[in-house]
């Protein structure tokens, strides 16, 4: 594997992760050869990771500190647009735990810049509400529920809106729920509440190439999953398992950012499905279906009259 990719093998492979199950294939046909240095087949993929939408240089905070809130507040800026009292807070692209910088062409949004903007709209007096602009096939699981909590706390308190221009899958979707509503465009599309996680083997492909991998362990457990070796039975049980008290933890918490429109089992009962704009209003993941500039128009006036 070239090291320049990898940052995103860690990311990738062993690790579960709130993605579109079709993103999973598509990404490790695409760049999967570059990291793994040859072929790679997805077997029985479970239902991963490159959607590029703008990012428009969104910051990112620190985990513990709070940096980027800091770092703002001193400065006496917001860290979002604004329009009329209404704050316009981006989940765009793939979703990241943390990193050292988004820019306009990264392609993702960080779970703690995202928690940073929200901490700080329920704190500003200049914040009546705020509007997420999503557009994501979903991302990592660390940081996914923390954020989401911080926008259902923000969403008591505010009113919020998610407008969809485009998609909100696995993790995208977890944030869009936590909205008071949901609006989404004719042919966008939500959905994928599940967790996916992949393993490579390579044991064969070694095998064939005449590479005999010798690997030292101090302890038994220390190299379990590695790439080199096909995964054992104990292993895979264990990880489908906490990938399934993912995927309840998941349901839960879009039952209760959606409490009345859709339940727990409701929920579950998709199987990870993904459901156009009629579909998904149908099964209580959105609640209507319309421009999303004419939902954002029609937001900011209603709460500048309450």
């Amino acid at each position: 594997m070239s090291l320049r990719y990898a940052h995103i093998a860690q990311r990738i492979f062993n690790t579960p992760l709130m993605y579109d199950p079709r993103k999973a294939e598509a990404f490790l046909h695409g760049l999967g050869g570059r990291i793994a240095g040859d072929t790679i087949v997805v077997t029985n993929p479970e239902g991963t990771v490159d959607h590029l939408a703008g990012a428009n240089g969104r910051p990112l905070a620190g985990k513990v500190g709070s940096r980027i809130e800091r770092a703002y507040t001193r400065a006496n800026m917001l860290p979002f647009d604004m329009v009329d009292n209404v704050a316009i807070i981006p989940v765009e692209g793939s979703l990241v735990h943390k990193g050292s910088w988004l820019g306009n062409s990264s392609g993702q949004t960080s779970y703690q810049g995202l928690q940073a903007q929200v901490a700080m709209a329920r704190r500003s007096n200049l914040v009546r509400g705020v509007a997420y602009e999503v557009d994501s096939y979903g991302g990592e699981v660390n940081g996914g529920f923390e954020t989401a909590a911080a926008m259902a706390q923000l969403s008591k308190e505010k009113p919020t809106i998610a407008i969809l221009t485009d998609y909100a899958y696995s993790a995208g979707y977890l944030l869009a729920s936590q909205a008071r509503q949901i609006v989404m465009p004719r042919y966008g599309g939500a959905g994928s509440i599940g967790v996916i996680m992949i393993h490579a083997d390579y044991s064969q492909a070694l095998d064939e190439a005449g590479i005999r991998l010798t690997i030292i362990r101090a302890g038994k457990k220390k190299a379990d999953g590695n790439p080199y070796e096909p995964l054992n039975a104990a292993l895979a049980e264990q990880w489908q398992a906490q990938a399934e008290s993912m995927r309840q933890d998941f349901a839960e918490t879009v039952a209760k950012g959606r409490r009345g429109r859709i339940t727990k089992a409701k929920a579950l009962g998709t199987e990870a499905g993904v459901y156009d704009a009629a579909e998904a209003v149908s099964l209580g993941l959105a609640d209507a279906v319309g421009d999303p500039i004419e939902a954002f128009d029609a937001f900011v006036k209603e709460v500048n009259r309450s």
